[in-house]
Order: C-alpha cells, then structure tokens, then sequence
C-alpha cells in the first residue's frame, strides 16, 4: 500500500519505470520476469498501486541499464 502522504511521488516514479522500460523494449511481463516478481506486482508499482523496495530499484536500475537518479528525477 502506498502512503497517501507520499502517492504523487510514487506515481512519478512509476511513470519514469514505465518510460525507461519501454524505451528498453520491454514488456511489464518480460521485465517482472527478470526482477522475479508478478507481473501484476510490476503494474502495480508503475501505478503507484503498490510501494516497491530500494532492492527492486536497484534492479530495475541495473537492469534497465539507467542510474537510480534517473528513476527519481521527476518532470513536472
């Protein structure tokens, strides 16, 4: 569950995980694949559904081959 205090971040996080996978050329499925977690785990974190650990960001980051700072840097 996503702490409401902090949603938008957590929406904007999403979208930047959503962008560089796709910009990667991969699917939700593909990605949750990799990081070994459900696919709908992977939806849930790039809707800002669900809260996601440092570990999954730092594999997400490594994976995607983008520095963590690029997940966090939010565009208005």
């Amino acid at each position: 569950m996503v702490d409401l205090a902090h949603a938008e971040k957590y929406k904007k996080l999403g979208l930047n995980i959503a962008y560089y996978r796709k910009a990667s050329g991969y699917t939700q499925l593909q990605l949750s694949e990799m990081l070994n977690i459900d696919r709908t785990h992977m939806g849930n974190i790039e809707l800002a559904r669900s809260g996601v650990s440092l570990d999954i960001i730092f594999r997400i980051s490594d994976l995607l081959d983008v520095p963590v700072n690029k997940l966090f840097e939010f565009r208005d």
